[in-house]
């Protein structure tokens, strides 16, 4: 019976796991079709919004199939082995980015970037290996009794008030003493995730027993569970969020990757005591193999290309005879690649910037009145 209930054990590990890899993969294929439906309609100057292109709704319809997956693959595979295999997604959005999008860089660049890269999806692969092969095989089926017998244990009480006590001291530097760090805020996220990665396991076990004819819908914990999950990952779109607005996004992945399933795995040690039958030497070795697959992934994601920073051009339509200097609305500034192109007023290839025409001093003078005024008197003249 034993041997029988393990085979069943590596069986289901065996569809979650797989669950997983094929949704994280169908999330990143389905936010290269969005961006390339973005891309098309910016390119082709197509006066149509992006919800209605076919290529966005099938976008969109690859997410949400990918984000059941990996839903429902938190049902047959420990928590601790799921949380780690969002690193699929990280691999496979970097070798998309490039086939896909044909995303462009300059040789010497590239060829450090193409580089460092392959290390990195290399690294992560074989992490992803290593934790996949020596990942907990204890799994038990998530009936409402079950994981009422979790949250009223005295090891899941005294993990939830140290998460709350440490997000209490993290939310009140964030907010109060404005310790807007990055670290701060991802730490703030991962303790969210934490939970929501024990909620969504919950609610996915119970979810699938229902289907299978044992209805757990009808206690008080589905429901718990349930409103826990939207909340904390409502809170953790927001923390994102702000963390996006102050932060390279880059940046913002890898360190987001490496806190949240760190503190996952830990979840589901101490909740779903994952890890109490596996041997010191699977325990180290599936420690072992994410360590490699974060630093895979921190590589990958920093040698992303990053985003231009702002560079004043010139846009087409003059006011008053003032050229209008800004980065924002409807003009682009044409992409460049290391040459000065049409528009631009900087250039990074030694070549003398283009100088901006001289300003009579009623307008560039910050004391002489209010910009209205001063506008009005350069008319005048």
């Amino acid at each position: 019976f034993a041997l029988k209930e393990g085979g069943s054990s590596h069986f289901e590990n065996l569809i979650g796991t797989l669950l997983a890899i094929f949704g994280n993969l169908l999330v990143s294929v389905s936010l290269c079709v969005q961006k390339y439906s973005h891309v098309s309609l910016a390119g082709n100057k197509d006066p149509r919004a992006y919800y209605r292109t076919k290529t966005w709704w099938v976008g969109l319809l690859l997410t949400v199939l990918g984000e059941v997956a990996i839903f429902v693959s938190y049902a047959f595979a420990p928590l601790s082995l799921v949380a780690p295999l969002g690193a699929v997604s990280v691999i496979a959005s970097s070798i998309l980015g490039f086939v896909f999008l044909r995303e462009k860089w300059k040789p010497k660049e590239f060829v450090r970037r193409y580089i460092v890269s392959f290390i990195g999806c290399a690294l992560t692969a074989g992490g992803t290996y290593l934790f996949v092969t020596f990942g907990p095989n204890s799994h038990e089926k998530l009936s409402a009794e079950n994981i009422v017998k979790h949250v009223i244990g005295w090891p899941v009480l005294l993990y939830l008030l140290l998460e709350i006590i440490a997000f209490c001291l993290l939310l009140y530097f964030y907010k109060q003493r404005n310790a807007t760090y990055l670290v701060v805020i991802v730490l703030l996220v991962s303790l969210l995730g934490s939970v929501t990665a024990i909620t969504v396991k919950a609610v996915s076990g119970m979810a699938v027993l229902s289907v299978q004819g044992n209805l757990q819908l009808t206690y008080p914990i589905f429901y718990v569970m349930l409103v826990c999950m939207v909340a904390t990952v409502v809170f953790q779109a927001s923390f994102l969020s702000q963390a996006s607005s102050l932060y390279d996004s880059s940046l913002i992945t890898s360190v987001n990757y490496i806190l949240s399933t760190a503190f996952a795995i830990i979840a589901g040690a101490v909740f779903y005591l994952e890890f109490n039958h596996e041997s010191v030497l699977h325990i180290c070795m599936f420690l072992l193999g994410c360590v490699i697959c974060f630093l895979g992934v921190f590589l990958v994601t920093q040698n992303k290309r990053k985003t231009k920073a702002f560079e004043p051009y010139v846009t087409m339509d003059m006011m008053q005879g003032i050229p209008t200097i800004h980065d924002k609305g409807r003009a682009v500034q044409p992409d460049y690649n290391g040459s000065f192109s049409y528009g631009t007023l900087v250039n990074s290839e030694s070549v003398i910037p283009a100088a901006l025409p001289a300003v009579p001093e009623q307008v560039s003078a910050f004391p002489g009145g209010t910009p209205v005024a001063r506008s009005a008197a350069f008319k005048q003249d």
